[in-house]
């Protein structure tokens, strides 16, 4: 797909390729962020990798963990060559408060600070609710949710401790109208975007600023988990009738971290082509009742 959301030709990867990353246009200005540490979690593909790249050329000092190194290392090669500067990464679970604990210890140890938080690490599947199984459930609230909070608040105590400001921009999901097939991911991403709201109240005392970016149909390699049925809609749930991608969403979080947003906390910023006005998309693909795959009706 390319920068405006056209569709690929068949066969084509989903999202947007290293060479791709290295050279999309930005609006953004070189070296807007030098001297800024950059931490995203899940920074090794799709969404977490488009935010880390762009970071990297604007002269951040990137961060990115996952669980997977081998996808890490290739990120990063990747950002080296676009940027000049090989990020660091971390292999680690969000979802294991030690792990938690470490990853910021070794990111303190080497750059002595963190300055933007990007909470993107997280996942889920599509599935019925009443066919969760109880391990199903348990596992994408950990990711989503309680990893997301871990990786919040230990970094929150350390700018505490430190006496300096922060920001953290969390990666969720439109789920204003719910989420069907997505109740899992629905019930941690809206509770990210409510603890978020808090803790700007909280925390702006330390000036920690906390807020939230929630993605509409954005085609990354993620979408590999849903069925062709369902992708030949996707598009249809917003009123502008194509997919977002990758770059859309790291420009956004780059106005979060700019200058642009140091009066902007506590808030949700919604990216979907207006989604959250127009229907809901069905990951699974839409059933017979509400008017099947095949139907026009939205």
């Amino acid at each position: 797909m390319d920068r405006v959301g056209r569709e690929p030709s068949a066969g084509q990867k989903f999202g947007f390729t290293d060479e791709e990353l290295a050279t999309m246009s930005t609006v953004y200005r070189d070296g807007l962020l030098d001297g800024k540490v950059v931490v995203v979690s899940g920074g090794g593909s799709g969404i977490g990798k488009g935010i880390a790249f762009l970071c990297a050329r604007l002269g951040a000092q990137v961060v990115i963990c996952g669980r997977t190194e081998e996808k890490l290392v290739a990120a990063c090669t990747a950002m080296e060559k676009a940027a000049a500067r090989r990020p660091l990464h971390i292999p680690m679970s969000v979802r294991e408060p030690e792990q938690v604990d470490e990853f910021f210890d070794k990111v303190f140890d080497k750059f002595g600070k963190v300055d933007h938080l990007i909470n993107n690490a997280g996942g889920q599947f599509p599935q019925n609710a009443i066919d969760f199984s109880r391990k199903g459930w348990q596992s994408v609230i950990d990711l989503n949710l309680n990893g997301t909070w871990w990786m919040t608040q230990t970094l929150a105590q350390k700018w505490r401790e430190a006496g300096v400001p922060g920001n953290v921009i969390s990666i969720v999901a439109n789920v204003e109208r719910g989420m069907p097939q997505a109740a899992h991911t629905c019930a941690a991403r809206a509770g990210v975007i409510y603890l978020s709201k808090t803790l700007a109240t909280e925390w702006a005392p330390l000036g920690i600023r906390v807020n939230c970016v929630a993605p509409g149909v954005i085609e990354s390699e993620g979408f590999r988990v849903y069925p062709p049925e369902a992708l030949a809609r996707f598009h249809d749930a917003n009123p502008m009738k194509r997919r977002g991608n990758v770059w859309d969403i790291a420009e956004a979080c780059v106005y979060l971290m700019a200058p642009s947003a140091d009066f902007i906390t506590g808030e949700l910023l919604v990216i979907d082509g207006g989604q959250a006005q127009n229907g809901a998309v069905w990951p699974a693909g839409r059933p017979d009742w509400f008017g099947g795959v095949h139907s026009d009706r939205s």
